[in-house]
């Protein structure tokens, strides 16, 4: 169920983006011992990348740049989408933030989250 920018998924997990340009797309995937976020960030300079938490959201926010235009170049169709974006991912309550491993790779963000396993402790 999607609300105002914000998409509710089984498990506690919801996905939200805030009011920008564009919204790359994203996968969530759950597995045996945690989670893993895939986004499609073709044309990304990974220096143009943020990935932070807060609470227990996650937080993604890039800006990608039309890095091909030359000067004298004037634009007569443009599909693609040059600003800035942001998602909100809020975690489940037993995800471990300090896991959080990142990857970027052939233009997509893999974001690795463990569960917490309190039975352990």
């Amino acid at each position: 169920m999607e609300r105002n920018g914000k998409k509710n998924l089984k498990n506690g997990t919801s996905v939200r983006s805030i009011s920008t340009d564009w919204s790359p797309s994203t996968d969530i995937y759950q597995t045996i011992d945690g989670w893993v976020i895939k986004m499609e960030l073709a044309g990304i300079d990974p220096e143009d990348l943020q990935v932070r938490t807060a609470n227990r959201s996650l937080i993604i926010k890039g800006f990608r740049r039309d890095s091909f235009i030359e000067r004298n170049w004037v634009h007569l169709s443009m599909e693609i989408l040059y600003s800035s974006f942001e998602r909100r991912i809020e975690l489940p309550v037993n995800a471990d933030v300090a896991s959080i491993k990142t990857e970027y790779r052939d233009g997509m963000l893999i974001v690795k989250i463990k569960k917490n396993d309190w039975r352990k402790s």
